[in-house]
Order: C-alpha cells, then structure tokens, then sequence
C-alpha cells in the first residue's frame, strides 16, 4: 500500500502539469484565433497586450495611484487609452506619466477624470453597457464583411470610448449603434482609420 502513494504523487503532479500545458495550449489558440479576426497583425496584437500589462505593472508600484484610485488601460494597434478616475490633477498627471514613453505607443488618450473613484455598483453599470454595445454590434449586419470582434469597446462613467482600425462607413455605422444603447450618454471615438 505505501509503494502506490509514491505512484499516486507522481500522476497527481503530472496532471497538475499537464493541465497547465493544455491551459496553455487552449489560451494560446484562443489568442491565435482572436488574432485571425484583427486587422492588426499578430506581432502588434501581442505587442499591445504586452505593453498594457507592462504599463498596468508599472502603475500599480505606485501604492497611492494604485490603492486609493481607479485606473484602467486600454492598447490598440499602439494608441494607450487611459480611462476612470483619480483624486486629483497631480495624480492624473503622475499616471499619464508613468505610462508614457513605451516603446510601440504612437499615441496616449488620457480621458482620466479628477473625482472620487465610483464604487461597486457604478462600476458593473459600465460593465453592463460595454456587454449590451458588444452585443448591439453582432447586429450590424448591413456592413459587408464587418466583425464585431475588430472593435474594443471600453465604458467608464457611462463613456463608451470605441477604438479599433475601421473605415468611415463602419465609424458612422458603430458609432451610432454605440450611441443608442441604453444607459450611454457619450461615445468618444479613438478610431485609427483605414484606407
């Protein structure tokens, strides 16, 4: 009986092991799929993801950005949007800052308001109107050949800020969509146009 306990570790570790591998395998592909559907290449949606967690590091070794303020990051195709809220001018300056200066950002959005951060319930609301946009825009069926999947919608305080590389036709056709969603009180674009 003792001499199967040492068997027993050895598949219990080989199967922690091997789950890691396929959860790796399955969020590699996923991300490889997601890829499929982008309009920028696989090296610039990897970049984006990198450098956005790299930026998200960096903010969160500053204790007072990062325990007493709400701040989100958003990278595409190399524009940083920064988004929520600080308690003041200084600290939304120091964030910008501490953000600024990746390599493979062309441009930095800081639509970071000065207010005290919302709570809980303000913060789900915005989550609820980013799914109920997501959603809206698998309707646009009157775009040839447009994939919802191509745009990243981001809401704070009831913002919807729309980035992505689009054409004008899909700008005006998301836009739009984007505005009539319930609960939406402005839509700022941080589109990147296509030829």
């Amino acid at each position: 009986m003792n001499a199967s306990r040492p068997l027993l570790a050895v598949l219990a570790a080989a199967s922690l092991l091997l789950g890691g591998c396929a959860a790796l395998v399955v969020g590699g592909a996923a991300a490889g799929a997601g890829a499929a559907h982008d309009r920028r290449s696989t090296r610039t949606v990897f970049s984006d993801r990198n450098i956005q967690l790299s930026a998200y590091d960096d903010l969160n070794k500053d204790k007072e950005l990062a325990l007493k303020n709400n701040v989100s990051i958003v990278v595409y195709n190399g524009v940083m949007l920064l988004v929520g809220e600080v308690r003041s001018a200084e600290l939304k300056q120091r964030a910008e800052g501490i953000v600024a200066g990746f390599a493979g950002v062309r441009r930095l959005v800081n639509e970071i308001e000065v207010r005290e951060p919302e709570g809980f319930w303000s913060r789900r609301r915005d989550n609820t109107i980013t799914a109920h946009v997501k959603t809206a825009l698998l309707d646009l069926t009157s775009l040839q050949g447009f994939d919802p999947t191509r745009i990243n919608v981001t809401t704070a305080h009831r913002t919807v800020y729309l980035m992505g590389l689009v054409d004008d036709e899909e700008d005006e056709a998301v836009s739009s969509i984007a505005r009539n969603v319930n609960g939406v009180e402005r839509v700022v674009k941080v589109f990147e146009y296509r030829d």
